[in-house]
């Protein structure tokens, strides 16, 4: 009975230095966040994202006196788990208070996340807690309630003004065009970048009902055949070398191309081109347009878990990222399309921005399809010659 109570007594000891631990962690964190409420936001992809939201996070952390808000950022392509695998193990373990207090999302993530745990799994948005989101017209195609827009990016033409001083406003000028100029327009590989992906997509989905942008149902693949007819007739006018016609490498590919004067025009990421010429890697005479229908499109949201902690904390951040102060850090230090009015904005620079409409981008999602696209241009396009 002695050693029934001694054992008792240590393990009451043990649960009770645990509890202890947990509560100066817990103090610990209030103590560096200044005694503000710490509000932690969970972001992914490339470094050039993480830099960003932590320029943001600590703009936001000096002027507000209420929260403080803790960066997590998984870098793409690193680790065992992505996040939105963890959102998920998080939701159907029916966890509660976690630090999921916000999340930023992309379109193909948030499409994801919200098919594998439903929409309800987040918060119906408030306007009244974001009142700064009253200014974005920019709406997610998926479940647009539960999400908040704050920033685009689109695939554009990118052209050299001084060759081309009127740039195509719509696809059937831009063919025109390719036909006037043979040899003067390329687009990359749709499997090596985005750029040319959104090119062959938009191309090949002109063709199709809106329904099919966001649609990983094996019934469009029937429905291609019209659209890859198409490329096919224009695959003669494409940027040549050595006697052949080349699909460039990579985003990259066709944007020096464009900057060596080997071809006038190309689609490429709006923030690609706009980062490269402030830093003065690419000509001054490099502008960008948007043609009709639009190429695609991206719209970065911020969602709110119903499983997190600090609800109200979250809502503060979103409202900050929408301020114009925030939408001018991301422009000037990524090139981001803002989602407010950009008057009264410093956009020296990024004046090309503002000729993007914004309500105009066509976001697409298909899911597994994008394999048999990809293998389908390579055995179709690519083996023209």
């Amino acid at each position: 009975m002695k050693k029934f109570l001694a054992l008792m007594l240590a393990l009451c000891m043990v649960f009770a230095l645990a509890a202890c631990g947990e509560a100066q962690t817990a103090q610990k964190e209030e103590a560096a966040a200044g005694g503000k409420t710490v509000v932690t936001l969970w972001a992914t992809g490339s470094d050039n994202v993480r830099q960003i939201f932590e320029t943001l996070t600590a703009d936001f952390n000096a002027s507000n006196d209420q929260y403080e808000v803790k960066l997590q950022f998984m870098l793409s392509g690193t680790g065992t788990q992505s996040l939105a695998d963890m959102l998920t193990a998080a939701s159907r373990a029916k966890q509660t208070n976690t630090d999921y207090d916000l999340v930023d999302f992309s379109g193909d993530d948030w499409s994801k996340v919200v098919s594998l745990i439903g929409e309800e799994q987040f918060v119906k948005l408030d306007g009244a807690q974001m009142p700064n989101a009253a200014s974005v017209a920019a709406k997610s195609s998926v479940s647009p309630e539960y999400c908040q827009p704050y920033r685009g990016t689109t695939v554009i033409l990118a052209y050299d003004s001084a060759a081309v001083p009127t740039p195509p406003a719509t696809m059937d000028e831009l063919v025109q065009w390719m036909k006037d100029h043979p040899g003067r327009f390329a687009y990359n590989q749709p499997g090596t970048g985005g750029a040319g992906d959104s090119f062959a997509r938009s191309a090949v989905y002109n063709f199709l009902p809106e329904e099919a942008f966001t649609s990983d149902d094996e019934k469009w693949t029937a429905e291609w055949d019209q659209g890859f007819d198409f490329l096919k007739e224009i695959h003669p006018y494409m940027y040549t070398s050595g006697g052949s016609i080349v699909y460039p490498a990579k985003n990259q590919g066709t944007l020096d191309l464009l900057n060596q004067g080997e071809i006038d025009m190309c689609p490429n990421w709006a923030d690609m081109v706009l980062s490269q010429r402030a830093k003065g890697e690419i000509k001054d005479t490099i502008k960008i347009t948007q043609i009709q229908p639009a190429l695609t499109g991206s719209l970065q949201t911020l969602a709110i878990p119903t499983f997190g902690s600090h609800t109200e904390g979250a809502y503060a951040f979103i409202n900050y990222m929408l301020s114009p102060r925030a939408q001018e850090i991301m422009v000037r230090d990524m090139a981001a399309i803002p989602l407010i009015d950009a008057s009264t904005m410093d956009m020296t620079g990024y004046e090309d921005l503002q000729g993007l409409d914004v309500s105009a981008f066509r976001i697409q999602s298909i899911g597994g399809l994008s394999t048999n696209f990809n293998e389908r241009w390579d055995n179709e396009i690519a083996t023209l010659g």
